[in-house]
């Protein structure tokens, strides 16, 4: 009983019970990337996924479909229709990237996103067991890869922090002291000086952890001189 599931499942030509099991199988594959994502707060969730591995294989067997009942499968290509997907699915991937004043987010779940559709292609042609071994890796690095991450102390951001302080300030040393001590690092600095309304305004370029304390940093920012104004921007704002 169990050998004639699994002939059937692995057969080249597609059948009613063989398409079910595919279908199925993307989308619990899918949905599984999906849960990882919408638990990181991301728009594409479980429904998302599923549909879109369960739409790459449903597209992977319906070209193989019209070449073994329409065509044959020794002069037709299976390959043609499910080639599509990949090019197709970057309109999704595209929709998921979220670009606003220089900062970009969303760019490891539109990979995913790809790699979803590919894990759908790839259980339609029967590739089960690959497909169950990608799915697991992608996982790997979307969980156990942050940490690995965050344990390395990388991942650093690109920022601007504006101060307008009260007097004419000539030396940086106290800032580049307390950057040092929340792990940052001074890249540049803008200066401008008000001589008349005895203000000096401050731009300083720096590179950032992601997890760094800001309130804590502002707070040690405006204790060398008197701060009138302190704020943060993307680089690019």
């Amino acid at each position: 009983m169990i050998n004639a599931f699994w002939t059937e499942l692995t057969a080249t030509e597609v059948t009613t019970a063989q398409a079910l099991f595919k279908l199925c199988l993307a989308m619990i594959l899918g949905a599984s990337v999906g849960y990882e994502r919408k638990r990181k707060g991301q728009p594409a969730g479980l429904r998302t996924f599923s549909l879109i591995a369960m739409g790459a294989c449903l597209a992977m067997l319906v070209s193989i479909y019209v070449c073994q009942e329409y065509v044959g499968l020794k002069n037709g290509d299976p390959g043609r229709i499910a080639a599509q997907v990949i090019s197709g699915i970057g309109f999704l991937g595209a929709g998921a990237i979220i670009q606003a004043k220089g900062s970009v987010r969303g760019l490891t779940t539109a990979a995913g996103i790809w790699m979803s559709s590919i894990i759908g292609l790839a259980v339609g042609v029967g590739l089960y067991l690959l497909s169950v071994c990608a799915t697991l890796l992608i996982l790997f690095i979307l969980v156990q890869l942050e940490n690995v991450e965050r344990w390395l102390e990388v991942g650093s951001e690109s920022r601007i922090i504006r101060l307008k302080v009260s007097g004419i300030c000539t030396e940086l040393e106290p800032f580049r002291e307390i950057l040092r001590r929340h792990h940052g690092h001074l890249v540049n600095t803008y200066v401008d000086y008000d001589y008349a309304a005895q203000t000096t305004r401050l731009n300083l370029v720096v590179l950032l952890r992601e997890n760094t304390d800001y309130p804590g940093l502002f707070t040690e920012l405006s204790e060398p001189y008197p701060t009138e104004s302190i704020s943060i921007a993307n680089q690019l704002a």
